[in-house]
């Protein structure tokens, strides 16, 4: 087998990764389809963002509690309540609006609903898959996963568009689409069910007490590798994942265009993502070095991309922008998998979700105010130089611990995960 999808030869990683993979599709079906729901029936942006925050927000807030979820019980018993946890809301606002009746707090409460089964179900998600491959294919597998994700995302809103208009365009139309997704967790669930337990390495659950939050974040604390890991993490997730914000605001402002080039941009961000996310998965072994050049190579493209004087040399940038943060974070999320001692796996992978995905509303209003007052340019360039300021003061921040860096070392080989090279 090709050693880019190495993983898939474990049957239990091919299972679940199959299910995965129909799930993700779904995922991006019910997100395009509910923010076309939103705009049918309020034709508000303002709507939409609110929509958007609502579901993003308990990532924010409640990853370490979903940590702390993978920690005390079985992951595989975690997922499989999660699957239902989030099909039920997607079924319901469906049924919502295939019968007319939706109403726009039905999908604030039925957003907020499923975010917080998505910000549950995440940590477990991140460290089930240490669970079913070894050490030496661990990297590639996080890989296989990130490049699911973005396979989704190009197949799942091309798809939604299409459904939508072939059943009439109307919010009953959008209400189909989003049963799809409550449908896809059946796929996701049923994975899961059928793995061969016997093959499976769970990690030993921890006891109830209290602190276990607190632990968690001390561990972290005293690793500077993971640190640094988290801190490009949040840099690259604020000032990099609000493409819907920069490239509306590219495509409409500064190049005068329309919807059908603002989707464009998406697409090309997608195929470099998808692009990052394989090339990860062909190495072996994630360095902490490439979670750093990764990081400082979005931030020139990014401030590249903003002083482009054409639409086309705007787009031709991104694909670039987006090889670079998948990249950056494939790799961070493999170090934080194969070097976290096991019992704090799931914290860890929870604090990164949070991290990660939940900088992004964070800084999302200063992006747009910034964008709004200053113009789009203005916008891009900055978060450009932001994080690229960010990732390189944490990197000189990290050179600087030298002792640190060395105890950090010796307590990867003692977690056993020697093929992990944090080397700078």
């Amino acid at each position: 087998m090709s050693p880019t999808f190495r993983a898939l030869g474990i049957r239990n990683y091919r299972i679940y990764a199959t299910g995965a993979l129909v799930s993700n599709i779904g995922t991006w079906l019910q997100s395009t389809a509910q923010a076309w729901l939103v705009l049918l029936l309020t034709g508000s942006g303002t709507v939409l963002g609110i929509t958007v925050a609502l579901q993003l927000l308990p990532t924010l807030l409640l990853s370490p509690f979903g940590g702390l979820l993978a920690d005390r019980f079985a992951k595989r018993s975690v997922l499989r309540a999660m699957q239902v946890a989030m099909a039920v809301p997607a079924a319901l606002l469906g049924i919502l609006a295939v019968t007319g009746i939706v109403q726009t707090w039905h999908i604030y409460g039925l957003a907020l609903t499923f975010g917080i089964g998505r910000a549950l179900e995440a940590p477990a998600r991140q460290s089930f898959v240490p669970e079913m491959v070894g050490a030496e294919d661990l990297g590639n597998a996080v890989a296989l996963n990130s490049a699911s994700f973005n396979a989704g995302r190009l197949v799942g809103p091309g798809l939604a568009g299409l459904s939508i208009a072939a059943l009439g365009g109307g919010t009953n139309a959008t209400g189909w689409v989003i049963i799809a997704n409550a449908l896809s967790y059946i796929p996701a669930y049923w994975a899961l069910q059928v793995l061969d337990v016997d093959r499976l390495t769970p990690t030993p659950v921890i006891a109830r007490g209290r602190g276990a939050i607190a632990d968690g974040v001390r561990y972290v604390r005293s690793r500077p590798d993971l640190v640094l890991v988290l801190s490009c993490v949040f840099f690259i997730g604020g000032f990099g994942m609000n493409f819907q914000i920069t490239s509306a605001l590219m495509a409409t402002r500064e190049f005068g265009l329309g919807a059908k080039e603002y989707g464009l941009l998406g697409s090309l961000l997608a195929v470099g993502s998808l692009a990052g996310a394989l090339l990860a998965a062909r190495r072996a072994t994630p360095r902490l070095r490439f979670v750093v050049l990764a990081g400082l190579t979005f931030a020139g493209a990014q401030v590249v991309s903003g002083l482009m004087p054409t639409y086309a040399a705007y787009a031709a940038v991104l694909p670039l922008i987006g090889l670079s943060i998948l990249t950056m974070a494939t790799t961070a999320n493999a170090l934080i998998q194969m070097t976290t001692t096991p019992a704090m796996r799931g914290r860890v992978a929870a604090l990164y979700m949070m991290v990660f995905i939940g900088s992004v509303p964070m800084i999302a209003p200063l992006v747009g105010w910034v964008g709004e007052t200053f113009g789009a340019r203005v916008a891009v360039v900055g978060t450009g130089l932001c994080a690229g300021t960010g990732v390189l003061a944490m990197t000189l921040w990290y050179l600087r611990r030298p002792g640190d860096l060395r105890r950090a070392a010796s307590g990867l080989r003692s977690h056993g995960s020697r093929r992990a090279d944090i080397r700078a």
